[in-house]
């Protein structure tokens, strides 16, 4: 069932041709069953010509169009071209027999045009051979005739001639006399063929009715329709098992947590149009919505699990971070990447920012997908100069000034801008832009290029300080999972998990985070981020409030908050807050 509802489109698509096929080849109107009984009918060569007709050429003639039309004018049919599929003529050389094999809605409509055809036959050959002899008669008598005057011409001159002149004559005249004999006995052979019969009827004609058969077509147009239903149903059927067998693509949670080699943290439900197309998040334009849910549950995923070591720099250990360097009141840095294009990482990412955005933080959104950018759009901000820019180091402004407002409250966002050459060249650099854009918000989301098409997102993955993983239901094969958890599980930098977009499971479900009841709990600092709604960033007294620590029963000494509750020390600062 769960193939079914995947490929549904499919299996309409067969039953549909199915009745569009049987629709086309049914007739309006069904008439009567011309197959419902069956009449045989046997010819023979009638006596003494045994040896002068040949059966092949008899059903040749037969099967013409000359004895169709005759058989059809006795019956008072207008069509000949109804009768040719109810009759089937055979020739048995062995015995010496011609069948004729009709069939009709009755006994009485089979037996006549078994009968109507053996007349037709009968005597269509019959005068096809009396019309061939007496021409070929006609002919001979000319000749004969001709060969007369020359018997009379030449008897006279055997009168008149004496001697050898006379016996020399009357050689030639025995000689014509002998072949006006022979050509005589022709003729008159001729003309008795004529007058002969050729062909007659063996016995009489034997009827039966025809069984009915559970495998016989039905006749009627509604049933036959049905019937192409059914079979449309079938060969769909058939079509949409092979194919997900052949289609090895991710499509559940299982598959894609196996393939990757990464949890799942976040199942996010297909959107709807209306959504889609909007230039606001769901989440803000549709706080009820099951994707805006979706969204939020993988905020808390993405809140509950990140471990603590997404605080430090890449390669520093958790057990020195006394060596690190103290960098106070700097906001983590997500990177959201994905294998392919379509598997919804700018969607994902501008989500994830309205959902950030509402519990209290200021977020900023850095496009540095400039292949195929479109976080813009997603947040309603024009195009304009923005990543490609700072990382060129082309543009005049620096990140404060190329910060955009967006049409979410707190949601900042510097779109990729108009880059030119090689895009890969562009994060050398990133480390740089990156620091810059942590002072900026609490945290900093990363929108990147496609990692099996783009060299991009790799080269950003060493300068972020955890990885969330995009992948759409239906559209990764394992083999490319495979790749990009390899290329991943190369770097030190830890992945949050998947969110798996499209996901065939229901709508708005959260996903499962199984905890030991000994971890802790922390919540990240909320920082306010006026400037980011109706206007520009200012330079702004921007303190971070951090609210009491909210613990189980158990601390274990391992486990912290997220990055961006955390200072680069991996402690958490010490201020006066709420916990939103």
């Amino acid at each position: 069932m769960s193939v079914l509802r995947r490929r549904w489109r499919l299996l309409a698509g067969c039953v549909l041709a199915a009745l569009v096929v049987g629709w086309w080849l049914t007739p309006a109107s069904q008439g009567r069953d011309e197959s419902a009984w069956q009449s045989t009918l046997t010819v023979v060569p009638a006596p003494g010509s045994e040896d002068s007709v040949k059966l092949d050429v008899v059903r040749t003639f037969a099967t013409s169009e000359q004895v169709t039309a005759d058989a059809a004018k006795r019956l008072g049919l207008k069509d000949p071209a109804v009768l040719k599929p109810r009759v089937d003529i055979s020739a048995d050389a062995e015995a010496g027999m011609i069948t004729i094999t009709a069939t009709g809605a009755t006994q009485h409509d089979s037996e006549a045009v078994a009968g109507a055809f053996a007349k037709a036959m009968v005597q269509g050959y019959r005068k096809s051979l009396r019309d061939s002899a007496m021409t070929s008669a006609d002919e001979r008598s000319k000749q004969l005739k001709s060969l007369g005057d020359d018997i009379t011409s030449m008897q006279d001159d055997l009168n008149a001639s004496l001697g050898s002149r006379r016996t020399q004559i009357k050689a030639q005249l025995d000689s014509l006399n002998g072949q006006y004999s022979d050509l005589y006995s022709t003729i008159a052979k001729l003309r008795q063929t004529a007058r002969a019969p050729v062909l007659e009827q063996f016995g009489g004609i034997n009827s039966t009715a025809s069984s009915g058969s559970v495998l016989s077509a039905p006749s009627s147009r509604s049933a036959r329709l049905a019937l192409a239903a059914a079979l449309g149903l079938a060969l769909g059927l058939v079509a949409v098992l092979m194919l997900d067998r052949l289609d090895t693509r991710l499509r559940s949670r299982s598959q894609a947590e196996e393939a990757f080699g990464f949890p799942v943290i976040g199942e996010i439900p297909v959107m709807s149009r209306r959504l889609r197309r909007s230039r606001v998040p769901a989440v803000a334009s549709s706080p009820g919505a099951p994707a805006a849910e979706a969204y939020r549950a993988l905020r808390a995923a993405l809140l509950l699990t990140a471990p603590s070591s997404l605080a430090f720099p890449i390669g520093g250990r958790r057990d020195d971070r006394s060596s690190l360097p103290r960098l106070p009141q700097t906001a983590p840095v997500v990177l959201v990447v994905s294998a392919r294009p379509g598997d919804g990482r700018t969607t994902t990412v501008a989500e994830l920012a309205a959902a950030l955005a509402e519990t209290g933080r200021s977020v900023l959104v850095l496009d540095c997908d400039f292949r195929g950018s479109r976080a813009h759009e997603l947040l309603g901000v024009e195009p304009g100069p923005g990543m490609a820019e700072l990382l060129g180091g082309d543009g005049a402004e620096g990140l404060k000034e190329a910060i955009r407002p967006t049409r979410v409250e707190r949601v900042g966002l510097v779109t990729a801008g108009r880059h030119s050459g090689y895009p890969a060249a562009l994060v050398v650099r990133a480390d740089e832009v990156l620091d810059e854009a942590r002072k900026h918000a609490d945290v900093v989301l990363v929108d990147s290029s496609p990692l099996l098409y783009a060299n991009d997102s790799y080269d950003l993955v060493g300068h972020a300080d955890t990885v969330l993983l995009t992948a759409r239901s239906s559209h990764v094969t394992p083999e490319q999972a495979g790749r990009v958890g390899e290329l991943l599980a190369r770097t030190s930098v830890p992945v949050a998990g998947i969110a798996l977009t499209a996901s065939p499971g229901s709508p708005g479900s959260s996903p499962w985070i199984t905890r030991r009841p000994s971890e802790t709990v922390t919540t990240g600092a909320v920082t306010p981020f006026p400037a980011m709604g109706p206007g520009l960033v200012r330079d702004q007294d921007r303190s971070r409030a951090q609210p009491p620590r909210q613990t189980a029963e158990a601390d274990p000494p391992d486990r912290g908050g997220p990055s961006w509750a955390l200072g680069r020390d991996g402690t958490a600062p010490k201020a006066e807050g709420d916990d939103l």
